[in-house]
C-alpha cells in the first residue's frame, strides 16, 4: 500500500534490530512484538504494514481497543480505506421485536471486503466465533438488475425470502421487499436507500432509490446489486429437507424434558420449534432460520476464508484475545445449557458458533504479527522470531497551553523529533503561530516532512493518543494531550435525506374510534365500494350509536383518527342528535378564548424589546474552534438560528428539538458563551440533581480557561456553597448557573440576567412552567428538547413559537440495538455478563425505590463479577453523589437505578440498559431512557422487558412496538408525535380544556385551535364551504392497484387534502411514484379532489350532474362580470338561474363523458381569473 505519512515511518527503521526482524518475517511470516502499549498500537501496525507491504487484518480483544485502533487507521490509511465487522449477538431468546443495525454492518463488511482487496480490516476475536456462508455462496445469493432484463417478480419474491428478506406492504426498514403490481421496492443492507424496480411487461422498465420515509424518488440508477440480509444462506430445498431431521430431534428432546417433569420447557419447545416448522414448509421468512444450520449439513466458512492469503493479522495482545475468546466461549456454554433447560433451543443448535480451538489454530496459522505488552512466551504463538521495544504514553494532563510549551522546550533541547497533531488544519497553524510567538520555532506542514533531531511538526490530524519511542527520540503528541478533548475527525458526511413532517395521524385501521367534523365519535369499520346507478365509488363505512354512516372518499378531509385519553372510550354519538353540535359549541368557544390568551402572550414577546447582542467576536470564533468534533448541518443551523434571534432585540422564544446526543447541548454552550462575552448572565435549567451536577463539570470545563464563572444549585450543594452561589449570582462574579427548579425560588437574584435555556421542559411541574412563564417574556430563552411535550410541540407546528429540529446524527454515533422481549434471570445475567466482557457499564431500570436494594443484591449473586450499586431520588445527596461518581470512574459496573437516569445523563461508556416493566412506561420515556446508552462509538444495547406472567395491553404493546419501530437514529420527533396518539392528549393545555378535547378528539380540536388562532391574528373570521360532488363517474382505487388498506386511506387523505395545482400535481407523480401509471378512476379522483379545491374558494356548495346538464349552485350572489363573463364565453350551453341562489346550468349533450372533469375544471379555472383580477 502507497502512504504519504512517511514523517511517521521514517524514523521506525532507526530502531536496532529491526531489520533482522522484517527478514526473518519475510522469510516465515510471523512474529511477535513486545513492550507494545495501547497509546501506539494503531502507529505500530500502520508502519509494520508498510514495512512488509501488506494490507493488516487486524483482530483486537475488545470493541473498546477494535474502536480506537480503527478511528486512528481511519486518519493514518483515510476512512474510506478501513472497514470494522463487529461481533454479533447470540440471542436464543425469543425476542418480539428488534433492530438489525448489527447483521446489517457485517454484511456491509463481507461485501466490502469481497469487493476491496486492499481494504484494512478490523474486527475483535470474539466476531470471528460466528460462522458465515462460503464466500462463493455469499456471491452467488447476489441478485444483479439492470435497465432492459427480463425479470420475473414471483421467482425474485422467493430467491429474497431465500437469502434474508421479510415480506412487508410498505417497505421502511432494511431487509424488506413490497410487491405491488409491476412494481417492487427492496431495501438491501448494503444500500443507504431502498430501490424501486418498474417493469413494462416482464422487462426492466426503470430502477430508481427512494426514501424510507416519504417513499417518494429521489433518483434514477440504471442498475443494482441485491445484497443477502443474512450471513448463512440456507437454501430453501435444504432447508425443507431438514424439516424430518429437525423433527426427530424435537421429539427425543421433548421426551427428555418430560422424564425430568419440565413442562413449561415442554410447552416452549414445541410450540416455537412447530411454529418455526410451519414458517420454513410456507416459504415464510424466518428471523431464527439461521440457528437450524446445524440441521442443513452445509459447508460454513470464517470471515478469515473471504480475505485475501497475501493479508497479515495483527493481533493487539495475544494474551487478551485468547482470554477473551475463552471467556465468550464458556459464558456461551454456560448459557446455552439453561437455553437447553428451558426449552429454548433443541441440542444440535448448540453448534451454532466454531469452536474456540478451531478459532485460534485458524488466527495463529495465517502471516500473524502478535503485540505483547511484556516480554514472555505463548502456547500458541510459538514463533521465535520477537522484536522488542521501548514505548512510552505521554503525559495527557497539562495543566494549561504554557505547561505544555514548557515541555515542548525540553524536548527541543533533548534533541529528540517530535510530531503534534493539532487536529483540523486552521488548528494546526493558530498553534504553530502561537509557539513561535513563545520563540518556539517549528515547521508546519504535511506528514511528509523530513524531521530532523530537536525540530516539532506541527501537523493537522488526531490520533487517540501520543506516545514515545524512547531509544530512537521519537515522540507523537495529539491534541487530546493539550486539549484535553476528546479525538477530534473529520468524517465524510453521507447524504441526508430529510424526513417528511407527520401531519396527522390518519393511519387508520378498522375497529378505531374516529370523528366525523358533522356527525362526531363513531367506530371505523372498512372501506367499502357502493355502485349507484352503475356508478362505483369506495365509502368509509362508520358506525355510529344505532347507524351506520357511509363517507364518501371525496369527504374524507372530514374525518380524523380519534385521539383523547389513554384511560377511556369515547362515548359514540348518535346521527341527528344536537348532542355533537353543543360539544363542537363549546369546544370552539374555548378554543377561541385560548387562541386570545396565546395570541396576546406571544405578541406580547413580539413587541417587547429585549438586549440585541453584538456580533461574533474574535473570542467567540475561538471558542468555538476548540469543539472537538464535526458540527452536523442541523447542528449549524440551529447555531445560526439562535444567534439570529439574539442578536436582534425581539425577544427570543426558540425550540431546540433534536434527539438524545445529537448536541443540543453544544447549541445551548455557545449561545451561553455568547451571552457571557456581552456581560449577561445565563441561567441553564436542568431537571435533576445528577444532570446538574454533569452540566456544571461540562461547562467548567469549555469554560475555565476562559475565565467564565460556572456555578450550579443543587441538593448536591452544601448550605455554605449555596449561600456563595446566590451572593455570585446577584454580585456578578458567576456568569452562568446549572441548576434545578432550586433556580426559580424567591432568593435567587442576577445582576444581570440575559439568557434562560430549560432543558426537557416536560419534566417540571404546573408550577415551575408558571415561573418559567413569566421569566420568558423578559428574557431570552432556548428550550431544548428530545420528545417535547404535546404543547410545546403544538405551538410551534401552530408558528406561535419558532423551532429548530436537529435530525442529523453525528457521523460516529450508531443506532441503539432494540430487544422487546419477555424478562427472565437467565437473559439478565446473559445481558449483563456480555457487557462486562467488553469493559462497558450497565444500566439496569427498576422503577420500585422499595424493592431497589434487594433487585441489586439479586444481580450480585446472579452475576458474581459485577460490580453493582444502586441509585434513587430518595438517597441523601453525598450518597448519591458517591454512587454517580464511582459509575462515571467505572468503579462501578452495574447501576441498579430508577429512572433518575432519563434525562440528560452522558456516560459513554454505559451501552447497554436493561428496562423492566417496560410496558407500564410512557413512549416519551422509554425514548429518553434508551437515549442513555449509545453516546459513544460503542454499539449499544437496550433491553426492554416484560413479565412472561403478564398480558399485556393493547396501548402497552403499541408503545414496545414504536419504540422498535422507531429504532432508527432522529426518531425523538416521531415518538413525540405517536406518544401523542397512544397517550392521548389530556395534558395538552390542562385539566380545563381536556375535557371539550375528550368528546372531540384532540386533531379536530388542534384545527378549531389553528382556524382561532389564523382568525384572532388576521382579525377576520373565515366562513368555510364544503362542496359536495355528485357526478356519474367512477372515481375510486381499485384493489388491485394499491392492495394494502392502510396505504390506501393514506392515499385517500392525501388526496382529500389537495388545495392547489401544486398539490394536485405531488400527488399524482407520488402515486405514479410508488404504484405505476394510476388507472383512469383513480385520476377521475384526483381530478375530483382540485375540482372541490377551487370550488370552494369560489362558494360553491353543490356540483351536480344528470344525463343532459352539470349543475354548479353558489351559496353567495356572484359578481355580475363574472356571470357576464361566463354567459359571453358558453353562451350555446350556459343557462344562468339567479331567483333563489345563483346556478350555473351548463349542457353537456356535446360533451364526452370522459370529458365531463376537464370541462368542470375549465370553468372553475374562468371563474377563479375573473375573481382574481
Amino acid at each position: 500500500m502507497i502512504n504519504t505519512k512517511s514523517t511517521l515511518i521514517e524514523p521506525i527503521k532507526k530502531l536496532e534490530g529491526i531489520n533482522d526482524f522484517i527478514n526473518e518475517f519475510n522469510r516465515s511470516k510471523q512474529g511477535i512484538i513486545q513492550g507494545v502499549i495501547e497509546a501506539a498500537k494503531g502507529h505500530l501496525i500502520y508502519v509494520f504494514a508498510d514495512f512488509f507491504d501488506v494490507s493488516p487484518f487486524i483482530i483486537a480483544s475488545s470493541e473498546q481497543e477494535a474502536q480506537a485502533i480503527r478511528s486512528d487507521l481511519e486518519f493514518l490509511y483515510g476512512e474510506e480505506k478501513v472497514i470494522y465487522y463487529p461481533s454479533r449477538d447470540i440471542l436464543f431468546y425469543n425476542a418480539d421485536v428488534h433492530s438489525s443495525e448489527i447483521v446489517k454492518t457485517r454484511i456491509e463488511t463481507i461485501n466490502n471486503i469481497i469487493e476491496n482487496k486492499n481494504a484494512v480490516i478490523v474486527t475483535t476475536i470474539d466476531a470471528l466465533l460466528n460462522p458465515l456462508s462460503t464466500k462463493e455462496e455469499f456471491i452467488k445469493a447476489q441478485i444483479n438488475i439492470k435497465d432492459g432484463q427480463s425479470l420475473e417478480f414471483r421467482r425474485l419474491g422467493e430467491k429474497l425470502i431465500e437469502i434474508g428478506y421479510e415480506r412487508v406492504s410498505k417497505v421502511e426498514s432494511v431487509g424488506q421487499f413490497a410487491m405491488r403490481g409491476g412494481i417492487m421496492d427492496i431495501f438491501s443492507p448494503v444500500n443507504n436507500t431502498p430501490i424501486r424496480i418498474e417493469l413494462w411487461g416482464t422487462e426492466v422498465d426503470n430502477i430508481r432509490r427512494f426514501s424510507p420515509i416519504t417513499q417518494r424518488t429521489i433518483d434514477t440508477i440504471e442498475k443494482v446489486t441485491i445484497y443477502p440480509n443474512q450471513e448463512i444462506i440456507i437454501p430453501h430445498d435444504t432447508l425443507l429437507n431438514a424439516v424430518e431431521d429437525i423433527e426427530k430431534e424435537l421429539e427425543r428432546t421433548l421426551a427428555v424434558l418430560k422424564s425430568e417433569g419440565n413442562k413449561e420447557a415442554v410447552k416452549r419447545l414445541r410450540g416455537r420449534t412447530k411454529e418455526d416448522i410451519e414458517s420454513i414448509v410456507n416459504g415464510v421468512n424466518l428471523e431464527t432460520q439461521v440457528l437450524y444450520a446445524p440441521f442443513c449439513k452445509m459447508e460454513t466458512a470464517m470471515l478469515f476464508d473471504y480475505i485475501e492469503y497475501s493479508k497479515t493479522v495483527f493481533i493487539t495482545d495475544i494474551k487478551k484475545c485468547k482470554d477473551k475468546l475463552y471467556r465468550v466461549f464458556e459464558e456461551y456454554e454456560e448459557s446455552v445449557k439453561s437455553r437447553l433447560e428451558y426449552g429454548h433451543i433443541l441440542p444440535s443448535m448448540i453448534r451454532f458458533i466454531f469452536d474456540k480451538e478451531k478459532v485460534l489454530n485458524r488466527v495463529f496459522d495465517k502471516n500473524y504479527i502478535g503485540f505483547m505488552p511484556f516480554y514472555g512466551t505463548d502456547d500458541y504463538a510459538t514463533t521465535e522470531n520477537k522484536f522488542q521495544i521501548k514505548l512510552n504514553n505521554i503525559d495527557n494532563n497539562y495543566k494549561n497551553i504554557s505547561a505544555f510549551e514548557t515541555q515542548l522546550k525540553k524536548y527541543k533541547s533533548s534533541n529528540k523529533k517530535v510530531v503534534f497533531l493539532a487536529g483540523t488544519k486552521s488548528k494546526a497553524a493558530h498553534v504553530a503561530q502561537q509557539l513561535d510567538d513563545q520563540k518556539i520555532y517549528t515547521a508546519l506542514g504535511n506528514l511528509d516532512y523530513k524531521l530532523s533531531p530537536g525540530q516539532i511538526l506541527v501537523s493537522s490530524g488526531s490520533l487517540n493518543h501520543g506516545f514515545e519511542y524512547e531509544d530512537i527520540d521519537f515522540i507523537v503528541i495529539s491534541d487530546l494531550e493539550v486539549f484535553g478533548k476528546d479525538k477530534q475527525k473529520d468524517r465524510k458526511k453521507g447524504k441526508k435525506y430529510k424526513g417528511a413532517k407527520i401531519e396527522s395521524f390518519m393511519e387508520l385501521k378498522a375497529g378505531d374510534y374516529v370523528v366525523h367534523e358533522n356527525h362526531g365519535v363513531g367506530i371505523f369499520l372498512g372501506i367499502e365500494k357502493i355502485i349507484l346507478e352503475g356508478v362505483a365509488k369506495d365509502n368509509l363505512k362508520i358506525s355510529y350509536d344505532g347507524g351506520t354512516l357511509y363517507v364518501n372518499i371525496n369527504q374524507m378531509d372530514l374525518v380524523q383518527k380519534y385521539i383523547g385519553s389513554e384511560h377511556s372510550v369515547p362515548k359514540l354519538n348518535t346521527l341527528g342528535s344536537p348532542e355533537w353540535k353543543k360539544a363542537k359549541s363549546k369546544a370552539r368557544s374555548s378554543v377561541k378564548n385560548i387562541a386570545k390568551e396565546l395570541i396576546a402572550l406571544y405578541s406580547k414577546r413580539e413587541s417587547a424589546r429585549g438586549f440585541a447582542y453584538a456580533e461574533d467576536s474574535v473570542w467567540q470564533e475561538e471558542f468555538e474552534g476548540l469543539f472537538p468534533y464535526d458540527e452536523t448541518t442541523d447542528q449549524i443551523e440551529a447555531i445560526e438560528s439562535v444567534k439570529r434571534d439574539m442578536q436582534s432585540d425581539k425577544i427570543m422564544d426558540r425550540l431546540i428539538l433534536g434527539d438524545v446526543g445529537y448536541g443540543k447541548t453544544e447549541v445551548a454552550i455557545r449561545a451561553a458563551f455568547k451571552a457571557v462575552l456581552n456581560h449577561k448572565q445565563v441561567a441553564y435549567l436542568v431537571p435533576t440533581t445528577v444532570l446538574a451536577q454533569q452540566h456544571f463539570e461540562r461547562f467548567l470545563k469549555r469554560m475555565e480557561a476562559q475565565g467564565v464563572g460556572v456555578g450550579v444549585l443543587s441538593r448536591f450543594r452544601t448550605p455554605k456553597q449555596v449561600k456563595e452561589t446566590l451572593k455570585g449570582m446577584e454580585n456578578g462574579t458567576i456568569d452562568i448557573i446549572i441548576g434545578t427548579h432550586r433556580l426559580l425560588s424567591k432568593d435567587v437574584k442576577f445582576k444581570d440576567l440575559g439568557l434562560l435555556i430549560v432543558d426537557e421542559e416536560q419534566r417540571f411541574g404546573v408550577t415551575h412552567k408558571e415561573k418559567l412563564k413569566q421569566l420568558k417574556t423578559e428574557v431570552d430563552a432556548i428550550t431544548l428538547t428530545a420528545t417535547p411535550i404535546p404543547r410545546t410541540l403544538q405551538m410551534s407546528l401552530i408558528g406561535i413559537r419558532d423551532m429548530s429540529v436537529i435530525e442529523e446524527a453525528p457521523s460516529e454515533r450508531r443506532a441503539v440495538q432494540t430487544y422487546v422481549l419477555e424478562e427472565s434471570d437467565d437473559f439478565i445475567k446473559d445481558a449483563i455478563n456480555r457487557e462486562i466482557n467488553r469493559d462497558g457499564q450497565v444500566y439496569f431500570l427498576s422503577n420500585r425505590v422499595q424493592n431497589i436494594e434487594e433487585k441489586a443484591m439479586q444481580i450480585a449473586n446472579m452475576v458474581p463479577r459485577a460490580k453493582v450499586a444502586f441509585a434513587h431520588g430518595q438517597m441523601s445527596v453525598r450518597e448519591l453523589e458517591s454512587i454517580m461518581e464511582k459509575f462515571e470512574n467505572k468503579e462501578i459496573n452495574v447501576l441498579v437505578c430508577t429512572t433518575i437516569i432519563e434525562t440528560g445523563l452522558d456516560i459513554a461508556n454505559a451501552n447497554t440498559i436493561i428496562i423492566t416493566n417496560a410496558d407500564q412506561m410512557g413512549l416519551a420515556q422509554l425514548y429518553q431512557l434508551r437515549g442513555r446508552v449509545g453516546r459513544s462509538d460503542k454499539q449499544a444495547y437496550a433491553y426492554l422487558l416484560y413479565r412472561r406472567d403478564k398480558a399485556l395491553t393493547e396501548v402497552a404493546e403499541q408503545r414496545l412496538g414504536a419504540i422498535k419501530q422507531f429504532t432508527q437514529l432522529g426518531a425523538g420527533y416521531k415518538i413525540a408525535m405517536r406518544d401523542l396518539e397512544i397517550r392521548g392528549a389530556g395534558d395538552l393545555l390542562g385539566a380545563s380544556q381536556s375535557g371539550h378535547m375528550a368528546k372531540i378528539g384532540y386533531e379536530l380540536y388542534s384545527k378549531m385551535l389553528r382556524e382561532a388562532i389564523q382568525q384572532e391574528q388576521s382579525g377576520v373570521e373565515e366562513k368555510r364551504v364544503e362542496t359536495t360532488i355528485e357526478m356519474k363517474i367512477n372515481a375510486y382505487i381499485p384493489n388491485d392497484y394499491i392492495i394494502d388498506e392502510i396505504q390506501k386511506l393514506d392515499i385517500y387523505k392525501k388526496i382529500a387534502s389537495i388545495k392547489t395545482e401544486e398539490d394536485y400535481s405531488n400527488i399524482l407523480d407520488e402515486i405514479t411514484d410508488r404504484y405505476g401509471d394510476p388507472p383512469i378512476m383513480v385520476l377521475n379522483l384526483v381530478d375530483i379532489a382540485i375540482i372541490k379545491s377551487l370550488a370552494n374558494e369560489q362558494n360553491i356548495s353543490l356540483i351536480s350532474q344528470n344525463i343532459h346538464m352539470i349543475m354548479l349552485k353558489f351559496i353567495h350572489q356572484v359578481k355580475s362580470e363574472t356571470l357576464n363573463f361566463l354567459a359571453k364565453k358558453y353562451s350555446r350551453n350556459l343557462k344562468i338561474n339567479i331567483e333563489k341562489d345563483v346556478r350555473l346550468l351548463f349542457n353537456i349533450q356535446e360533451i364526452p363523458q370522459k370529458e365531463y372533469l376537464n370541462f368542470v375544471k375549465n370553468v372553475l379555472y374562468d371563474i377563479k381569473s375573473v375573481t382574481s383580477n
